[in-house]
């Protein structure tokens, strides 16, 4: 979009998983001419990491790794080089609907406290966090609080919404607590507010003018020809079409326009009320709308070729690109492992409509000036 730069911006990325934050800063600076620079990232996962790498320039980045471990000596996060803004999507099966919601007695709902560690040392001006939507309501609303009392306490003034990320481009329903903390010895835009509404109304007035990937509906993601592993096997198709048992019941729908959240667990197999899965017939068909106004039985359901989506498709709902899948692939990383990593990654847009509205409309960090 704009050739010439404008500014530096340095980063750190923790529990980065494949760099959904990284992306999403990295093509708004190709976008705004602005630097973006990593300085370094966290993930103990290695197979993440290895799609980090193989998709990233991450040789001069400091690997932090274990981030429990690399905080526990105060040296190592002196050292860190300084940076203005700090994001990551700490962990979440300690606080999210699927889990045992233990939140802060769960080690995983600890390691939040690293985060803090590293703010009370570093003091980056800007602050941007991400999290499943549940944990504002977990533990009656006591865990968020307690985030946010934390964050403010290191120094911050703290903004939070959900962002539903099929408002930002992406043909995937998927809402996620952002958090937006800024340091409060400085100064924010006179009536600054962070709420999806602002940033919504701020994304769409520029949006096809971005490198990013723009979906109406799952049709402009999936692909009209995949192999045939994806198709569920005839044993399979009565589970997965099921609406469940007594003990858990759930309508189980296929061919959703807007595909369902992915899970980091989709590899798995679960019924179509949880994970999302789609008939030939409709992925070749040209009007979504008008075909889902179509009703089937269950024996003509079981009669249809039903897929599960690629890895590829997966990625793509989150906004990595087709090179992003085939860099990981590339580096040896599997399916299985893919899935996974698609489930937990953070929506590249939603993060990109965010930074936009944050560093370019209400320059916060001063870029423009």
């Amino acid at each position: 979009m704009h050739n010439k730069q404008i500014k530096e911006i340095k980063h750190l990325e923790l529990f980065a998983g494949i760099g959904g934050f990284r992306l999403a800063l990295e093509l708004l600076g190709e976008d705004f001419g602005i630097d973006m620079n990593c300085i370094g990232f966290s993930e103990i996962d290695n197979y993440a990491t290895q799609s980090y790498k193989a998709n990233f320039d991450t040789d001069n980045d400091i690997e932090i790794g274990d981030i429990v471990s690399f905080t526990e000596n105060k040296k190592n996060i002196k050292n860190l080089q300084d940076f203005s803004l700090l994001t990551g999507g700490f962990p979440c099966q300690a606080f999210s609907m699927m889990g045992l919601q233990k939140g802060f007695k769960d080690l995983r709902g600890n390691v939040f406290f690293k985060i803090i560690d590293i703010l009370k040392e570093k003091q980056p001006k800007m602050i941007l966090l991400e999290n499943v939507r549940n944990l504002i309501s977990h533990n009656k609303g006591e865990t968020f609080q307690t985030i946010i009392k934390l964050i403010k306490d290191t120094g911050y003034n703290v903004y939070s919404d959900v962002f539903n990320t099929n408002n930002f481009g992406l043909a995937q329903t998927r809402n996620r607590v952002f958090i937006f903390a800024f340091r409060e010895d400085l100064d924010l835009p006179q009536g600054f507010d962070f709420t999806q509404e602002l940033v919504k109304n701020s994304f769409d007035k520029i949006k096809t003018k971005t490198s990013l990937q723009l979906q109406k509906n799952v049709l402009d993601v999936l692909e009209k020809n995949v192999d045939e592993k994806y198709y569920i096997s005839e044993i399979l198709k009565p589970t997965i079409l099921s609406n469940g048992t007594k003990n858990f019941s759930s309508k189980s729908e296929i061919n959703p326009i807007i595909a369902k959240p992915l899970t980091a667990t989709m590899v798995k197999m679960h019924r179509a009320c949880q994970d999302n899965y789609f008939s030939d017939d409709f992925i070749h068909c040209e009007d979504p709308i008008k075909y889902k106004e179509k009703v089937f039985t269950m024996n003509q359901l079981l009669k249809k070729k039903i897929r599960k989506i690629t890895p590829l498709e997966a990625l793509n709902f989150q906004g990595f690109p087709k090179s992003y899948c085939e860099n990981a692939q590339k580096a040896g990383i599997s399916n299985h492992q893919l899935y996974k990593q698609a489930g937990n990654a953070v929506s590249v847009n939603t993060v990109y409509a965010i930074l936009y509205y944050l560093l370019i409309e209400k320059d916060v960090l001063g870029v423009k000036s």
